[in-house]
């Protein structure tokens, strides 16, 4: 841009400027201040640093070959490389895909797929996952392909595979590699590339499960998402002094975009964790002084559980956000007391929205912090509507929210019929989530219009998993409901309905997952049953096997402390 905006986060209106640009601008008005540190790590890069990494990896991707409008995946834990793939991707356009780090083959080998990723950047594994075992079972042309040149059965659309790591298995590209690959680009290609992107391009795509089954890749521009993390960092009153720990994974909105492009719109330092521990996160905040840090509440319930959290400084605590789920209001009060977090902020919102709707403020009295979600965030437009009619309800009444505004997604890739379903001819996105609104515009979230578990912050769909449990061979029918839960809110329990003369356990259900989808949706309870709860016209009655399951497993007293 001809002039640097010095205070972006102090401009009205919405910016019309795309990623890289950004980072161009944030380079020039903070050049010494830390962009990236990880404290565990001895990594410190300062915003100009940050900058000509950033651009070394997007020459290295245009070396590679990669398009503008190609997809990238990225399946990896918070380490360094994401950040820097998702800046270097914003500055060439290639849209970023991220992936779940709880993936498992079937998950992932439909995400490369209906993606038409051409590039997947991948770390060696998390937890009991072999993420290069998983890409070598789906793409066994690997092992003797020469990098760049992958030609794979099962996804012909991929070609390139990126280690991050030592010892590159055969058929990748290491990191280090792409790095000096960027060295072979001019720099004023890349910026010929960058001056091309327009603010509207997708830059990010996310997979969101849906009620018809299988997830949808949620298209975000540069606008959508660099004009969130602005109205985010001015709900929290952020600044370039700022430091936020970030222990949520990148791979969801509230780690790259409540997370990183918060800091970066505002100057301010991204301290991440590459995974979760509550001990790191305390350590991270005393040794980095961070001024804020975010979290799901059960995040929150670990760190404050630790039984040494008061040998932890964390006096530089000042705000943070508190998102994923309801928040109870001990844990805020104690994250206000006991943590020092006086201005930590709720967010409410979905990866359509990119992803923030409404936030309490920093000067927000704890009560509205812990009873709403806030109210719209600037520039957004939130309203109630009834839901079979679609009229906008009278304050306090319970109705599905809706929300209108820049941050509203271009839609689900290669899916206009679930894009038209989602987003209404006047530009309202139907979130799908029952609320009432009250004089003075906060929300509180009271239940959901469509059929949805959230399960310690993530979200689940029964069908996706009920569409994969129809793949046994002696199941005929099954039904997936949530269950109240102490520690993650709510937890899977399937119904099941073998056919006639099978015989399965729970343990077999278990174990047929396993490896096949994420941990986080294989059913912690499973049923076996004869018949369904029906309507008169023949509907399964879903809020009945629900009942029926808090009657099963004595789950009475956890279900009224929900209700509460």
């Amino acid at each position: 841009m001809a002039e640097k905006i010095k205070e972006l986060t102090k401009h009205e209106g919405i910016l019309e400027i795309t990623v890289g640009e950004l980072m161009d601008i944030q380079a020039g008005n903070y050049p010494d201040n830390d962009a990236l540190v990880y404290a565990d790590r001895g990594l410190r890069y300062t915003y100009k640093e940050f900058n000509e990494i950033c651009r070394m990896a997007a020459k290295g991707f245009m070396k590679m070959g990669i398009k503008k409008g190609d997809h990238i995946a990225i399946w990896a834990t918070n380490v360094p490389e994401w950040v820097i793939t998702q800046f270097a991707t914003g500055k060439m356009g290639a849209v970023m895909v991220t992936v779940n780090t709880n993936y498992k083959l079937f998950e992932l080998e439909y995400l490369l797929k209906q993606s038409d990723s051409t590039t997947l950047i991948l770390i060696d594994g998390w937890k009991d996952s072999s993420y290069t075992g998983m890409i070598n079972d789906l793409c066994p042309e690997l092992k003797d392909a020469e990098p760049g040149k992958l030609n794979s059965q099962r996804l012909p659309m991929l070609k390139n595979v990126v280690y991050i790591g030592d010892n590159c298995p055969p058929g990748m590209f290491s990191w280090d590699q792409l790095m000096k690959m960027g060295a072979d680009v001019p720099d004023d290609e890349l910026d010929e590339r960058q001056d091309s992107l327009d603010p509207d391009d997708v830059v990010n795509m996310q997979y969101t499960s849906g009620t018809t089954g299988f997830p949808k890749g949620v298209m975000l521009t540069h606008k959508n998402i660099i004009n969130n993390a602005i109205a985010i960092a001015n709900c929290m009153n952020f600044t370039d002094q700022d430091r936020l720990c970030i222990p949520v994974p990148f791979f969801h909105c509230f780690g790259c975009v409540l997370g990183t492009m918060t800091c970066v719109v505002s100057g301010a330092a991204m301290v991440p964790l590459v995974s979760y521990n509550p001990v790191q996160v305390l350590k991270t905040i005393e040794k980095e002084r961070c001024t804020a840090v975010h979290g799901v509440p059960t995040m929150f319930i670990a760190e404050l559980s630790l039984p040494d959290f008061d040998k932890y400084d964390l006096s530089s605590l000042r705000t943070g956000i508190m998102a994923g789920s309801p928040c109870p209001i001990e844990t805020m009060k104690q994250v206000v007391d006991r943590m020092g977090a006086k201005e930590i902020t709720i967010t409410y919102g979905q990866t359509e929205a990119s992803p923030a709707i409404t936030m309490t403020r920093v000067d927000d009295p704890v009560e509205l912090r812990v009873t709403t979600v806030g109210r719209s965030i600037p520039g957004v437009e939130v309203k109630i509507v009834d839901p079979e009619t679609g009229e906008e309800v009278p304050r306090g009444v319970q109705g599905e929210l809706c929300a209108r505004g820049y941050n509203v997604m271009k839609g689900y890739y290669k899916m206009p019929e679930a894009t038209v379903a989602a987003i209404d001819k006047d530009g309202w996105l139907h979130t799908g989530d029952l609320a009432t609104m009250d004089e003075n515009g906060y929300c509180k979230i009271t239940g959901r219009v469509k059929d949805m578990i959230i399960r310690g912050g993530e979200n689940i769909y029964p069908r996706e998993i009920e569409e994969f449990l129809y793949t046994h061979p002696q199941i005929v029918d099954v039904q997936v409901v949530g269950v109240p839960d102490i520690k993650y809110g709510e937890e899977v329990m399937a119904y099941i309905r073998l056919r006639e003369g099978a015989k399965m356990t729970e343990k077999d259900v278990k174990v047929y997952c396993e490896g096949k989808i994420a941990r986080y949706k294989i059913p912690r309870y499973v049923q076996f049953v004869d018949e369904f709860p029906m309507t008169a016209s023949g509907k399964i009655q879903k809020y009945k096997l629900r009942e029926m399951a808090i009657e099963i497993l004595g789950l009475q007293k956890v279900a009224s402390i929900e209700t509460a």
